[in-house]
């Protein structure tokens, strides 16, 4: 079977205000497996979000290939690297990028009602999400009742309501407490690898990338050995 998200040899390179190109990343290749997490670590600027962006098919590589499901992302048009993410890529930020005027709940939903999935099942998916996270009877509460940490785990909840086949997160606890960030880690990795999920995730935390089942090292856009 083949990996869920792969890179082969993929740099990315952006243009200066001077004419010249800043490489972020350079010749980088991995692959992530169904069912496995990958943390990838580095310094600021290393080339970790690029890295993010790339696999999301948000951003396109300056040379080599991403494939995502067995799709080059870099042949496929805008339209159809929307729909692959949609249907198949759940997100996680750093920041929460919640919608205030929603309730819990209702910002669960969102990529299910996008999508145009049967509300009956995406609503019983959300509910068992939020049950798993501990929130279950928040629910119906505006999500600007909640704490930080709370926040964090409605966000995971709403990308996972789609049983996405990849999960991408960006520092996922960077703005949370260390209490609060184990325990949104602990959801992420465990709900992940029951439904066979790949996780690729940035982390400045060495204990954090030690619950990944791989790690990567990015310094200076380049993956260390």
């Amino acid at each position: 079977m083949a990996p869920v998200l792969e890179f082969a040899n993929v740099s990315r390179a952006y243009p200066t205000g001077g004419g010249a190109m800043l490489p972020a990343l350079r010749g980088v290749s991995g692959a992530v497996e169904a069912g496995t997490a990958v943390a990838v670590t580095g310094r600021s600027g290393s080339g970790k979000s690029t890295l993010l962006h790339l696999a999301a098919g948000i951003d396109a590589p300056s040379s080599g290939e991403v494939r995502l499901l067995g799709h080059s992302l870099g042949l496929l048009g805008d339209g159809e690297r929307t729909r692959l993410r949609r249907d198949h890529v759940g997100l996680v930020f750093q920041f929460f990028h919640l919608l205030p005027h929603l309730s819990v709940a209702e910002n669960v939903l969102v990529p299910a009602l996008v999508a145009g999935d049967p509300i009956g099942a995406a609503t019983a998916r959300a509910v068992a999400l939020l049950e798993r996270v501990g929130l279950a009877p928040r629910r119906d509460d505006p999500v600007g009742k909640l704490s930080g940490g709370e926040m964090q785990r409605v966000a995971l909840c709403r990308a996972l309501v789609r049983g996405p086949r990849l999960l991408l997160a960006d520092e996922p606890t960077g703005k949370l407490d260390e209490e609060n960030g184990e325990t949104v880690m602990a959801l992420l990795l465990g709900v992940a690898r029951e439904e066979g999920s790949a996780v690729l995730y940035v982390t400045h935390s060495a204990d954090l990338a030690a619950r990944a089942d791989v790690s990567w090292t990015l310094h200076s856009g380049r993956r260390e050995a």
